[in-house]
């Protein structure tokens, strides 16, 4: 019972790590995604407001970090931008939007292919016990890893405003459309507000999450074989 319990408290504090990690980490990368595409593309208003950095400090949203924390979903500061410093201001702002979610992306592929590594090294040599079980939490805190970035990644994707994915959307959209978007967004905002508390995106986020998730480790399940290849 004991032992059981304590395998437990250890998941949860690995969970509330890479949590924390997110927080401090991944969001800063999300928001410095923003603001490098935006300066990439024209506009300086997110360096000049000091967002083109991964200093935390500058990024996290207090609110945004305890709800990330303690509910798995949550934001930061949004990056500020002129969009009249585009080129190409509708297609420029899409792309802006979706630099936040591809860096998400990138961060679970990143850890789902450290994972992979891992495990074909677990699986070909012969591991000490203590150190056995200490790779047994790291592939547990990666998996969480990914999970959340995945999270962040496709939740971010919704094409509601305020999420990343609205400014995707606008521009697919005609004039009008965009318009009436822009109109009512307070009432667009207090909706998605209220989907989110009824967990309305749940059961098709997870779905999804887990469809990626096992799509990147079948990405690299050629790892495995090649190191018992090699030795």
């Amino acid at each position: 019972m004991s032992t059981l319990f304590s395998l437990k408290g250890l998941d949860l504090l690995i969970m509330l790590a890479v949590r924390l990690a997110i927080v401090f980490l991944i969001l800063p990368i999300h928001e410095l995604a923003h603001a490098y595409a935006a300066k990439k593309l024209g506009d300086n208003t997110a360096m000049i407001s000091g967002r083109l950095t991964l200093n935390p400090l500058s990024h996290v949203d207090p609110i945004g970090a305890a709800l990330l924390i303690l509910c798995g979903f949550g934001w930061a500061k949004p990056v500020p931008i002129n969009p009249r410093n585009f080129k190409n201001y509708r297609r420029d702002t899409a792309i802006t939007a979706a630099a936040g979610p591809l860096s998400n992306l990138l961060c679970a592929i990143i850890a789902v292919f450290i994972y992979s590594v891992l495990y074909a090294v677990v699986s070909t040599f012969a591991i000490p016990v203590n150190v056995f079980n200490v790779l047994m939490y790291v592939f547990l805190a990666l998996q969480y890893f990914t999970v959340v970035n995945l999270s962040l990644a496709l939740f971010n994707l919704i094409p509601i405003e305020p999420l990343d994915g609205s400014r995707i959307l606008s521009y697919f959209l005609p004039p009008k459309a965009n318009a009436w978007i822009y109109k009512n967004s307070y009432y667009i905002r207090i909706g998605l507000f209220i989907l989110v508390i009824a967990g309305a995106f749940t059961t098709p986020l997870s779905w999804l999450i887990n469809k990626i998730y096992t799509f990147l480790l079948f990405l690299f399940s050629w790892i495995t074989p090649l190191f018992r290849a090699i030795f």
